[in-house]
């Protein structure tokens, strides 16, 4: 079994407020190139934490790969209050998350940063690589996640950067 866990930019953080903005389709294009390039090397599954945004239109680009491909998906939230004060739009987004082969919950609800710590190690100590959107010139909460990774020195770490959406753009 190889797992990869998949994390990035919120879609806000990426200036998308709607599903139809242009830059999602050059965004799911990329991923879907990445993705199969994992899938083609032997991951069979996928774990996400329930962000929209990256995560969410990587789950999407996921579940159309569980057509062809014997591929799981997990979705590991920090906290069973994940997302319950997000829109109509954003919960049903989130039912899709839950929609998946494996669903858990860290943490009933936040009770102090220190939970993230916790959490991010986790999900570093039971998967076995990551596929990361973010760059460290375009900082934000992330960048927690990102040290831990960089630190963990033996994790492989793949990003998406603006650069690879570029490429693709020009595709």
């Amino acid at each position: 079994m190889t797992s990869l866990l998949i994390t990035g930019y919120k879609s806000f953080e990426l200036g998308v407020f709607k599903d139809k903005d242009p830059k999602v389709n050059i965004i799911k294009k990329a991923i879907k190139r990445d993705l199969k390039r994992f899938l083609d090397e032997g991951v069979d599954w996928m774990i996400f934490t329930g962000n929209l945004g990256f995560e969410f239109w990587a789950l999407e680009v996921a579940k159309e790969f569980q057509k062809d491909y014997p591929l799981r998906l997990a979705t590991l939230f920090p906290f069973e209050t994940h997302g319950q004060n997000w829109s109509e739009a954003n919960q049903e987004k989130l039912a899709a998350f839950k929609q998946v082969d494996f669903v858990k919950y860290s943490f009933s609800a936040y009770q102090s940063p220190v939970q993230f710590k916790q959490f991010n190690q986790f999900l570093i100590d039971n998967t076995d690589q990551a596929y990361l959107f973010y760059e460290p010139e375009n900082e934000t909460n992330l960048k927690y996640f990102y040290n831990m990774i960089i630190a963990a020195s033996d994790y492989p770490l793949f990003r998406l950067t603006f650069d690879d959406l570029n490429e693709v753009m020009s595709e």
